[in-house]
Parts: structure tokens; sequence; C-alpha cells
């Protein structure tokens, strides 16, 4: 990391207003304070282009930083820190300390740039993230219905799987519409009506309160809503990950517990592979790798990091009991025998990373992931069984033909081989 920075200009990001503070290598030092809005953030370029900063940096302070390090990037070299990184050099006190600190920790070379994507992979990750968001939003509400329902004594789950599916919304809509019995039951599917016909009549017989029907209707209404904007931003992230990352996109489907979404999320999350030199340095970004504690030789491990990205660390769990969930893999072997050592979560965890190193190398390799138990068997060589005649030199002509003969009739009680 470069420290050959003359003036440093370091900010301290918040809501309403922008702390800054521009240093010197002679420990002269400007400070000024910005409204974080559009003549605000001009304003805080012009101030720092007048002076002929070197080095801009902030922290990752939510989303804070984004319309900052979209102004000045063209013009000066900005760096944005890890907040949690900066908290360990410095010690806090005062909004023109912070940014003063921000300010010398970068004329020193002292703060590790962050991984800033380019604009349009950000809007994408965005739009992602927005999906995720709403699905966590939908979850929600169907455990808010759970609740109605277990507070009436009307135990559907008991009944159906899943309450959710087209058997449940039928009863559901049916009960807030008002319908009777039989028509809730003439709308249910013929093979679920014929194994739970009577439960669900006695079911269905049991009236919610109006309070109850009242909520009720609400929550099915907004589900429904939900997914129908959770399936328009699912075509959008897909299309967009199929014009513009394709190969990513075929390589991770051949993974073991991948599917579209988990595909579309990781390529919006980690963007260009190729960005890390190796999968541990990957995995190490995602915040997978296991806290390390060392003095003299002395070594401690503790949990993992949790320093990425939140959605791609939770998205690796999933693709992980997925792979244990599917038929006979290398990844299902190895996790069972993980999980006789460290048990089931450090397992699953143990797996996530072992996974994104291998996604990594098949991705910067360009290479599709084959499973050996999904290689075609080869067929049996037939083993052939032969007999050995003792043989010498003193043996007559006779005496060789007698024991041909003798083999032969061998064979012949023997019977065909089996194979």
């Amino acid at each position: 990391m470069t420290t050959n920075y003359q003036v440093a200009a370091g900010l301290d990001v918040h809501k309403k207003f922008i702390q800054a503070t521009i240093l010197w290598i002679n420990e002269t030092k400007k400070q000024r304070q910005f409204p974080r809005t559009h003549t605000g953030l001009l304003g805080l370029k012009d101030w720092i282009l007048e002076h002929k900063c070197d080095v801009v940096a902030c922290e990752s302070t939510s989303d804070y930083w984004v319309n900052i390090y979209d102004l000045l990037i063209s013009y000066v070299l900005v760096i944005v820190g890890n907040a949690h990184d900066i908290k360990v050099l410095s010690h806090k006190k005062t909004d023109k300390i912070d940014s003063e600190m921000i300010a010398l920790l970068a004329l020193k070379g002292m703060i590790a740039p962050s991984r800033v994507m380019p604009r349009y992979h950000r809007d994408f990750r965005k739009l992602v993230r927005l999906r995720h968001f709403l699905v966590g939003k939908r979850t929600d509400i169907k455990n808010r219905i759970h609740s109605i329902l277990d507070s009436e004594l009307f135990h559907l789950s008991t009944i159906l799987t899943d309450i959710f599916g087209i058997s449940g919304q039928r009863v559901m809509q049916g009960i807030c519409e008002g319908s009777s019995i039989d028509t809730i039951l003439q709308s249910i599917p013929n093979r679920v009506r014929a194994k739970k016909e009577a439960e669900l009549r006695e079911l269905i017989e049991h009236n919610l309160s109006p309070g109850a029907l009242m909520q009720l209707g609400h929550c099915l209404r907004v589900i429904k809503q939900l997914d129908e904007e959770i399936d328009m931003l699912t075509e959008e992230a897909r299309a967009y990950t199929l014009r513009t990352h394709p190969r990513e996109y075929r390589i991770l489907k051949t993974v073991p517990g991948v599917g579209d979404i988990a595909a579309i999320t990781l390529i919006a999350e980690i963007g260009n592979f190729k960005d890390f030199i190796s999968g541990d340095k990957l995995a190490s970004w995602l915040g997978i790798v296991p806290t390390v504690y060392q003095s003299a030789n002395h070594i401690v491990k503790c949990s993992i990091t949790k320093r990425g990205s939140r959605i791609a660390r939770w998205i690796m769990t999933q693709v992980a009991h997925g792979a244990v969930k599917t038929r006979k893999n290398v990844f299902r072997e190895w996790y069972e025998v993980k999980k006789a050592v460290i048990g089931t979560g450090k397992a699953i965890i143990a797996l996530a990373r072992k996974m994104i190193t291998i996604i990594w190398h098949l991705i910067v390799n360009d290479e599709e992931y084959i499973d050996k138990y999904s290689e075609p068997e080869q067929p049996e060589s037939k083993t052939v069984h032969t007999i050995r005649i003792p043989t010498s030199t003193n043996y007559t002509l006779e005496q060789v033909i007698v024991l041909v003969s003798d083999a032969i009739n061998f064979l012949n009680k023997r019977g065909p081989d089996p194979a």
C-alpha cells in the first residue's frame, strides 16, 4: 500500500451531513461540514479539488458513501474503508476527530480499500437484494397467518403439509369469502380431497371470529401482491444474468444444490470471480472462514468472521443444505464424514466453504462440475478362468493327450460360466 500522499481528505459520512477534514503532510488541516444534498455534494467536490487532494477516504457506512464515490472517483482516488477496521485503528470522540483520523490514516496509507463494484453491477445487486427483502417480508406475513389460525384453534397446518399450497390457499380464500363447505371442498384438487376430505370438513365447520377473518383477508391480499412483485423481479434478474453472465450462470447450475436463485444471487453479490487470487480469498471475503487468534505457538480458531456479504453467506449455507439432500454426490459424502466429527451445524458451514472454493476454481478455469457418481459406470469385464495343466519334458505325447482330455471332461461337468 503506497504512502506517497501529500494531501488527504477524510470524510465522516452521516445521513444528513458530511464532516470533512483535509490534512497535509506537514500536519496542516482544514475542516468543514457539508449537508448531504446534491448542492452539498457538489460543494464538497469543489472544495476537495480546490485543495488538490491526492486521496479521499471514508467509511463504508450503509450506502451513504455511494454518491460520494460516484461523484469523486473520476477526479481523485477514493478509498472506501471497512468501518470495523477503521474503528480498531482510531478512538472516536467527535465528528471532527473522526474525519481527521480518517484523513490521517489515508495520508499514511493505512486504510485498505474495500472492493467497489461498477455502478451497473451495483444496480443489479440492489435488484436481487430487493427480491430477497420482499421474500423475507412474505415469510413474515405467512408466519403471521400461522399465528392467526393457531390462536383460533384452526389447525390447518396439521392436515396440509403446506397451507400456502393450492389446497391451503383455496381453503383460506373460501373461508374469507364466506363460501359453503361443499364449495370449498370442490375447489380443492381431487388427489387431496380424496385423502383429507373428512378432516377438512370437520375443520372448516369451525368458524373463525370476525377479527381473525379480517386479518386473514388482508394478509392473503398482501401475499398475492408480493408474489406478483417477486415474480417480476425474478424474471428481470434472470434476464440480466443470462445477458451479462451466461458462462458463470451455466457453470453454477452444474454444481449440486445450486438453483436459479442461488446462481443469480452469487453472481450479483460476488461479481467478477477473477478479482480473487484464490478460492480461499473468496471464502475469506464472504466471511465463512474461522476467526484465528495466534500467540507464539498457540493458535485458537473460533467462529466464522462474518465479515462479507450476509446474503451471499446465507445463500451458500442454503446451497450446502441442498447439496447434502440431493442424490449421492461427493459433497454429501464429505459432509457425512465431517458431521460425525464436528456436528451438523459446523459441518454445513465447512461444506459451504469447500463449495465456494470449488465454485471459484470452476468459474476461473471455465469448467463445469462433474461428480464422480454422475459418470456412467463402466461395464465389468468378464473374468477368464484358466486351468493350468502341469507339463514336463519327460511326458510322452500320449500322456499329454490324456491330461488334455481330463481337463475337457472337467469343464463339461462344471457347466457354463454363470457370468
